[in-house]
């Protein structure tokens, strides 16, 4: 019986399956060590959205600027359709009615325009000009110095008609607070004299500015009627030098304090210690929208 001979094992280079074997553990320990900062990269990144706060969105440069004020913040803005020529019925007189400074209770509650709708934009102070450092009003006002002071201040007088716009606003009340006469403003005071037994001294009876926060118009102008007369800029009178002013709102006495008289009879350069000073200016025009790009 024949015999051959068994195969011969394969011989093994153990030098190969050393370096075989390191190199697996490299790589084995490579990918755990990767899946581990991977993990933690998601970790840390997810607690940092959570913690980071959030931004807001860029401005579009598709978007309008934000529009300026139209007036100073010391100003308010008198904005809409001025009715030349007002019938104001009153109902209930407190005076004889046909007295010169006669005072109505209480107006019908419909004023009617009988003249023509203008539009009317512009700035006006909110209060009755205070020197810096003053408690009170500035007073012993002319209209040559009240327009000298609003021209130190980069304003000007406002025009009649544009105080009695500021004044009754829109709806053309009588008062600057409604229809009837109410005691919010600093007027229908009786002692007006200092006592002098020699001669009858008008007393200084101005309160600050604002003290009356009832006495507002519809623009949140304050003491348009009574404490101080108010010089203004009469339309129409431009070249009537000396007589180019007229008075409005009255001050402290017992008189009109409303909306549409006003006192015409003094010259550009007459002064009292009831005379004071509120400015106007012209008002920014809005800024026309743009629409936005597609």
């Amino acid at each position: 019986m024949e015999v051959t001979d068994s195969p011969k094992p394969p011989k093994v280079h153990w030098g190969l399956v050393a370096l075989v074997a390191v190199g697996l553990g490299i790589v084995a320990s490579g990918v755990a060590a990767g899946g581990a900062y991977r993990a933690t990269r998601a970790a840390s990144s997810s607690s940092s959205s959570a913690s980071a706060p959030l931004l807001p969105p860029e401005p579009s440069a598709d978007l309008p600027p934000p529009a300026p004020p139209a007036c100073p913040s010391e100003m308010a803005l008198v904005d809409g359709q001025y009715c030349t020529d007002v019938r104001q019925d009153c109902n209930r007189w407190l005076d004889d009615e046909k007295l010169p400074f006669a005072r109505c209770a209480e107006y019908s509650h419909k004023s009617r325009c009988v003249g023509k709708l203008v539009p009317q934009r512009f700035c006006m102070d909110r209060y009755e000009y205070t020197p810096p450092g003053d408690k009170l009003p500035q007073n012993w006002a002319s209209f040559e110095i009240a327009s000298q002071t609003c021209r130190g201040l980069g304003k000007r007088l406002c025009t009649d008609n544009e105080w009695n716009f500021a004044c009754e606003g829109e709806d053309m009340l009588p008062y600057p607070y409604g229809y009837e006469r109410r005691p919010v403003c600093n007027q229908d005071r009786t002692d007006l004299f200092e006592k002098n037994p020699r001669m009858q001294v008008l007393a200084d009876r101005r309160a600050a500015s604002g003290a009356h926060p009832e006495c507002r118009s519809p623009f949140g102008i304050e003491d348009l009627a009574g404490n101080m007369d108010e010089p203004t800029a009469r339309e129409g009178f431009e070249r009537n030098h000396p007589f180019r002013n007229a008075l409005k709102g009255g001050w402290w006495m017992a008189a009109r304090n409303r909306c549409r008289p006003a006192t015409t009879a003094h010259d550009d350069y007459f002064k009292d210690i009831q005379i004071g000073v509120r400015c106007c200016s012209a008002a920014s025009e809005p800024l026309q929208s743009v629409a936005p790009k597609p």
